[in-house]
């Protein structure tokens, strides 16, 4: 280790020190990066939600620049940041975000699992693994043993029916009962205002849905003024810390964002994310996961083939459905042209080298994904 970066070192531990003092609170402060990268309120806004952040004992920093979003990656990487709030984050496939409301009915905390990303091509899988990552998160904020609920939207059932299989086959999941007369684990809409579960699976479009309403009704649309944003990644091999906002954020909701991402540090959800997955697999979810998903149409049924070379994957397109992602990428390779999916702040996205977009494009074009 540098000379400087022991002086680093033994600088923040006097600044952690002098924050325990005057705090009172001894416990490691986290340092969360908020990147500056397209909020439709402005910078001021960003610097309202510090505030607020700080207001709560927290520690949050700004990352400016044209380049805020690359900045923060490398700050994580060097363990400048503890954790990271952002506007947009390309997250691979298998990777969904659990997001945390306060419910209008009782004013009762909910997880919605999930809220961007995607857990699984396959709608069905992506919302048993959305269970996991709901329970996953939940318990790393702190809810000791939250109870699941299913939303009543297209797939609930075989949801239900796989998450029932998984529970007898020895994992631990805490159903919940929708509060209207005929019960039931499957949850109604009035259910999902009065906050029955503390985690509501669903797919991460209808996730992404109900933030937007949960954190602005009261505002007009406009300005996400409630609760905590749509939450971290989560994911089997993700340990990152990084919680997603939209450019639609104010203060109060980014603010949440800090708080909810220091509660996930403290009580470590990547040891925990860990146990859960352990604990899942054992109980037999692989097998349920391919019992339930759907035969795969189309380039798949082409066999199997190679991926090339692997090259740095900078460049985006977008506009692709997310059942033929994996398909699409596919169709890439079998031109020998590598490629990744993933997840855009819009929507599903291949990723492939600048050099090769065009043709990528053009490929994908000829092929119909796009």
């Amino acid at each position: 280790m540098s000379e400087q970066k022991i002086k680093e070192m033994i600088a923040k531990t006097f600044i952690d020190i002098a924050d325990g003092i005057e705090s009172g609170d001894y416990g490691k402060k986290f340092t969360i990066g908020i990147a500056a990268d397209g909020s439709e309120h402005g910078e001021e806004n960003l610097l309202q939600a510090i505030k607020l952040a700080e207001a709560k004992g927290l520690k949050a920093v700004l990352i400016q620049g044209e380049d805020a979003h690359d900045e923060m990656e490398k700050r994580l990487e060097a363990g400048e940041i503890d954790g990271a709030v952002t506007m947009h984050y390309p997250f691979p496939i298998g990777v969904s975000t659990v997001g945390k409301v306060v419910t209008p009915a009782e004013g009762k905390t909910m997880y919605l699992a999930t809220t961007t990303g995607t857990a699984d091509t396959d709608r069905v899988c992506a919302m048993i693994k959305n269970a996991v990552y709901g329970i996953i998160a939940a318990k790393a904020d702190g809810v000791e043993n939250p109870t699941v609920g299913i939303a009543n939207i297209d797939g609930a059932r075989q949801c239900e029916k796989a998450l029932s299989k998984l529970a007898e086959g020895g994992y631990p999941i805490n159903f919940a009962q929708s509060k209207r007369a005929d019960g039931g684990i499957v949850m109604r809409g009035n259910d999902l205002l009065q906050g029955t579960p503390d985690v509501m699976v669903m797919d991460s479009l209808t996730g992404n849905l109900m933030v937007k309403i949960f954190s602005s009704y009261t505002t007009g649309g406009g300005y996400e003024a409630l609760g905590w944003g749509y939450g971290p990644g989560v994911g089997e091999d993700f340990d990152k810390t990084i919680m997603i906002i939209s450019r639609a954020s104010g203060a109060p909701l980014i603010a949440g964002a800090v708080e909810y991402a220091a509660n996930l540090l403290k009580n470590g959800m990547n040891r925990i994310a860990k146990e859960e997955f352990k604990k899942a697999k054992k109980a037999g979810l692989d097998q349920i996961l391919k019992e339930f998903s759907a035969p795969k149409a189309g380039a798949a049924d082409e066999g199997e083939v190679e991926a090339p070379p692997k090259e740095i994957v900078t460049a985006q397109i977008p506009g692709i459905e997310v059942m033929d992602l994996e398909d699409a990428v596919m169709a890439l390779w079998r031109e020998k042209i590598y490629a990744e999916s993933g997840m855009g702040c819009t929507g599903p996205i291949v990723r492939i080298s600048e050099e090769n977009k065009e043709r990528a494009i053009e490929i994908l074009t000829e092929k119909q994904y796009i």
